[in-house]
C-alpha cells in the first residue's frame, strides 16, 4: 500500500484537477516554451564548433549513396544505421555544413522538451510539466547534444515519444490502436539506438503499479513490449555481432565511473546537483509519478553499468543521455513543490539558467565538443588553401586518428580544392566500412608529385617524423619539407621534390 497515491489537492492545475473534468487541458504555453527554450540555445552559434570525430564519421558515412550507407552498417555501426539513412536523406535537401549536419539533432531536442513538458503535466500537473520542460532545456548537456550530428537527440525523442504513447494507452488499456502505438515507439527507440531499450525497465514498473487496478494494462503492454522487441531481433543480432569492434574503447566501469556519469550526462556538476536535488523535494508528490521517474533515471544507468563487466563495456555516459528527461521531469516536480507561487517560477528558471552560463559558453568555443581538446581541422585546411597550387598532393598521419585527419581536413577545404592522397590504397567508402587502408609499399606510391602536403599529430620537429617509418624513408628520399605550421594539435608542412 506505500506506492498508492495520497490525496492531491485539487488547486485547479493538477492531476486532481485533470481527473475531476475527465480531460487533460494542454495550454499552448505548456509545450511551446519549452521548444522555444530548447531550440534557441541548439541553434545559438550552432556552427561554431568544429565537427568532432563522430561528426564527421556521421558526415561521411551518410554522405555515400543509400545501397553505400546499407552495405556500411552490415559491416559496422549498425546500431546507428538509421541515423545514418536520415541523415542521408536530410543531406540531401539542406547540404552538408555544420548548422544544416546540426540542425537536425536540434529540432529533435526542441520535439524532446516539449513531450517533457507533456509528460509533467500528465504525473504531475501543468505548472510542473512547464517548469521540467524548460529545465530539461537548460541543461548544457542537452545543448550539446542537440548541437552534434549523432542521434542522441533523436534517441532522446523517440524515447519520450514513447513514454507519451505508454501514458495513453494506459488510460485506454482496452484500445488495440494505443498499444500499437506504443509498440512502434519501442521499435523507434531500437532501430535509433539499442541500449536505450534499457529504457523499458521504467515503463514496466509503471505498468505494475497500474495493473494493480486493471488487469489489461498488464496484457496489453507485454505484448506491445514483446511485438517491438521481436521486431528488433534482427537488429539486435547484428549489432551483437559488431559489438567487439565497436565498443571495444570503452573501459570497464569502476563504482567511480558509476558515480560521474551524472554530472558527465548533465556536462555541469552544479547543474546535475542542483536538479538532482530538485528531484529529491519531489518525493513528497504524486508517488506513481515520483517511483517511475526515478526508477528511468536510475535503473538504465545500473543496468548497463552491471552488463559492462563481461567481454565487452557499453558504459558511456553518451548512451545514457535518455535518462535527462526522467531527471527533468522529477526536477519541475519539485521546483513547484518549492515554489508554490507562479510568480517566483520564472525566476527560479532564470536562476538555473545563470547556473549553467559559464558551461553554455564553453560549449560553443571552436574546440568545444572535444572535452580534452582536439585538433583544428579548421585551421589545418586554412594553411593548405592559403598556399595551395593544382597538382598538389596530400598524405596524413593515419596511425592513431583512424583517418579522422583525413576526414576532418577534407570536410574543411573548400570542396573545389581536390588533391590525390598519396598513401591512399582504398578509401572507407569504397571498402564500405569506416577504415581506409594504406599503400603497403609506399615507394611504389609516389607518381612525382612536384609538392605534396603533410599533414600530421602534435608538433614534431621534423613532420616526417610524425609517419611510420615505411612512409617516412620514402619521401626522405625524393622531397624536403620547405615549410610548417602548427595549427592546435597538428603540423601541417609542405614537401617539394628534390629529385
Amino acid at each position: 500500500m506505500a506506492l498508492l497515491s495520497p490525496p492531491v489537492q485539487d488547486t485547479g492545475d493538477g492531476p486532481a484537477h485533470e481527473a475531476r473534468t475527465g480531460r487533460r487541458a494542454t495550454p499552448l504555453g505548456l509545450w511551446l516554451w519549452p521548444s522555444t527554450v530548447a531550440l534557441v540555445l541548439a541553434t545559438y552559434r550552432i556552427g561554431q564548433p568544429l565537427l568532432g570525430r563522430d561528426e564527421l564519421t556521421s558526415w561521411d558515412v551518410a554522405g555515400r549513396g543509400t545501397g553505400q550507407v546499407l552495405a556500411t552498417v552490415q559491416r559496422v555501426d549498425a546500431v546507428v544505421g538509421t541515423y545514418y539513412l536520415i541523415l542521408h536523406g536530410w543531406m540531401r535537401v539542406f547540404g552538408d555544413s555544420a548548422p544544416a549536419l546540426r540542425l537536425l539533432s536540434a529540432l529533435a531536442m526542441a520535439g524532446a522538451a516539449a513531450c517533457v513538458a507533456l509528460i509533467g503535466q500528465r504525473l504531475f500537473g501543468s505548472r510542473a510539466g512547464l517548469a521540467g520542460g524548460v529545465s530539461f532545456a537548460l541543461i548544457p548537456g542537452v545543448t550539446r547534444f542537440a548541437q552534434e550530428a549523432r542521434p542522441y537527440a533523436l534517441v532522446m525523442l523517440a524515447v519520450v515519444l514513447t513514454v507519451l504513447l505508454l501514458l495513453r494507452a494506459l488510460d485506454r488499456p482496452g484500445s488495440w490502436r494505443r498499444w500499437t502505438a506504443y509498440a512502434l515507439g519501442l521499435v523507434a527507440v531500437g532501430l535509433l539506438h539499442l541500449i536505450a531499450l534499457t529504457c523499458l525497465i521504467g515503463h514496466l514498473v509503471l505498468v505494475a503499479l497500474r495493473a494493480r487496478h486493471e488487469r489489461r494494462v498488464l496484457w496489453g503492454s507485454c505484448l506491445a513490449a514483446s511485438a517491438g522487441v521481436a521486431v528488433l531481433c534482427p537488429l539486435m543480432v547484428l549489432g551483437r555481432a559488431q559489438t567487439v569492434r565497436q565498443s571495444s574503447w570503452i573501459p570497464e566501469p569502476g563504482l567511480m565511473g558509476l558515480a560521474d556519469v551524472w554530472p558527465q550526462m548533465f556536462h555541469s556538476g552544479l547543474c546535475a546537483g542542483a536538479l538532482m536535488l530538485l528531484a529529491v523535494v519531489a518525493c513528497g508528490e504524486r508517488r506513481e509519478g515520483v517511483v517511475f521517474c526515478a526508477v528511468s533515471a536510475v535503473a538504465p544507468p545500473l543496468a548497463i553499468w552491471s552488463l559492462s563487466h563481461g567481454n565487452v563495456s557499453y558504459f558511456c555516459f553518451r548512451y545514457m543521455l535518455f535518462t535527462l528527461p526522467a531527471v527533468a521531469v522529477l526536477a519541475g516536480a519539485g521546483l513547484t513543490a518549492a515554489v508554490r507561487s507562479r510568480r517566483v517560477l520564472v525566476p527560479a528558471l532564470a536562476v538555473l539558467a545563470l547556473l549553467t552560463l559559464p558551461e553554455q559558453e564553453l560549449l560553443r568555443q571552436p574546440l568545444g565538443h572535444y572535452r580534452t581538446g582536439g585538433p583544428e581541422y579548421a585551421g589545418a585546411a586554412r594553411a593548405i588553401e592559403r598556399h595551395y597550387a593544382l597538382g598538389d598532393a596530400i598524405i596524413y598521419d593515419r596511425n592513431e586518428e583512424a583517418g579522422m585527419f583525413a576526414l576532418g581536413v577534407r570536410y574543411y577545404l573548400p570542396r573545389e580544392v581536390r588533391m590525390r592522397d598519396v598513401f591512399l590504397a582504398e578509401s572507407a567508402a569504397h571498402r564500405d566500412d569506416l577504415l581506409s587502408t594504406d599503400c603497403p609499399k609506399p615507394d611504389r606510391c609516389l607518381r612525382g608529385e612536384k609538392r605534396i602536403w603533410l599533414v600530421v599529430k602534435g608538433n614534431p620537429r621534423n613532420p616526417l617524423n610524425g609517419l611510420p617509418p615505411d612512409q617516412a624513408a620514402a619521401l626522405r628520399a625524393h622531397y624536403i619539407a620547405t615549410g610548417a605550421e602548427r595549427p592546435g594539435g597538428l603540423t601541417v608542412a609542405l614537401l617539394e621534390r628534390t629529385r
